[in-house]
C-alpha cells in the first residue's frame, strides 16, 4: 500500500499549496491513502469546516490535528459530523470528536489512523503511550488493520523517539508533527515501523515556523507581544513523507521524505518514480 502524509498546513499559503498539489500527487505516485495534518490551516490557528471540506475534496482521506484543534471554536461542533477529522486521542473522556478511526484505502485495504499528543512542554493530557497502546491492542496489524499510521503531535524529540520504539513492530509508521521543521532522521526501526521525528510543515519557510518573522523576533527581544502572529505569505514548500507498506505484514517496506516547491531542497520518493 502507498501512503502519503503531509505535515502541518500553516495558513492560506500552506493549505492552498497542498490543495493544489494533492490531486497531482495522488495520480503521480498512484497513492492508496493520504493523511494531512490541518491544525494550523485556518490563519495558522485551527481548522474550519470549509477548509476541511476543501482538503477532503482535494484528495485527503483523513485530516489530523493537535494542540490548536479548538482554536476555531466551530470545530467543537462540526468535528462530530466528520469521521475523517481526528483530534488527539488522549484528550479527556467526553471531549468532542475522536482520536482514531479505521478507514478504507483506494485499494480496498483498511488503514487505522491514530492521532495522539505528547505531554512534554505541552498541555497535560492523558498518557499518550497508554492511549495508543490500547488502540493497538484493540485493532492490530493483520488482525484488524492492513496498515496503522500514528501522527504523534509532540514538542520533545525524546518523547517522539520513545513513542516510535514503543510501537515498533506494531504499527506501519509513526510521524512526528508540531515543531514544523523537517528532520533528517527518517528510518525504518528494527521491528519494521517507519519513523521520523518531524515531517515538517506545508508553508512558507522564509518565516518563523510559518509565521511572519517580525513579531516572533520582537517577542524574543522584548518579551512583550506587540501584535498577533500572522502566517507568512511567500512561496510554500509542501513537506511530508511517503510510505510503502508490505501487504502481508502491514509493516514498512520503503519510507522517504517529500519536499516540493519553495525554499527547501527538493525531495521525492525515488523508489516510486523509478517504477
Amino acid at each position: 500500500m502507498r501512503l502519503l502524509f503531509l505535515g502541518d498546513l500553516v495558513g492560506r499559503t500552506g493549505r492552498m499549496a497542498a490543495i493544489e498539489m494533492l490531486p497531482r500527487l495522488r495520480e503521480r505516485y498512484r497513492l492508496d491513502f493520504v493523511i494531512v495534518n490541518g491544525e494550523n490551516a485556518a490563519g495558522g490557528f485551527g481548522i474550519t469546516e470549509q477548509i476541511l471540506e476543501e482538503l477532503l475534496d482535494a484528495g485527503a482521506d483523513v485530516v489530523t490535528t493537535g494542540n490548536h484543534v479548538w482554536d476555531q471554536r466551530e470545530a467543537l461542533v462540526f468535528i462530530e459530523r466528520y469521521d475523517q477529522l481526528l483530534r488527539p486521542l488522549n484528550f479527556p473522556p467526553g471531549t468532542p470528536g475522536k482520536g482514531c478511526g479505521l478507514f478504507k484505502a483506494r485499494n480496498g485495504q483498511e488503514v487505522l489512523v491514530i492521532n495522539a499528543m505528547g505531554r512534554v512542554f505541552m498541555n497535560d493530557l492523558d498518557c499518550p503511550f497508554r492511549a495508543v497502546d490500547s488502540e493497538l491492542e484493540a485493532c492490530g496489524l493483520a488482525r484488524g488493520a492492513d496498515a496503522i499510521f500514528l501522527d504523534f503531535h509532540a514538542e520533545a524529540t525524546s518523547e517522539k523517539e520513545a513513542m516510535g520504539h514503543f510501537i515498533d513492530g506494531r504499527a506501519s509508521c509513526m510521524v512526528g508533527t508540531h515543531t514544523h521543521v523537517p528532520t533528517a532522521d527518517h528510518q525504518i526501526l528494527d521491528g519494521g515501523t517507519a519513523y521520523i521525528s518531524d515531517a515538517g510543515m506545508c508553508g512558507d519557510y522564509n518565516s518563523v515556523l510559518g509565521m511572519e518573522k517580525e513579531e516572533p523576533i520582537s517577542r524574543f527581544l522584548s518579551r512583550i507581544p506587540s501584535s498577533r502572529f500572522g502566517p507568512a505569505r511567500g512561496e510554500a514548500t509542501v513537506c511530508g513523507v511517503a510510505l510503502e507498506t508490505d501487504d502481508a505484514t502491514g509493516l514498512a517496506r520503503r519510507f522517504a521524505p517529500v519536499r516540493l516547491g519553495g525554499r527547501l531542497a527538493r525531495a521525492e520518493p525515488e523508489f516510486w518514480l523509478s517504477e
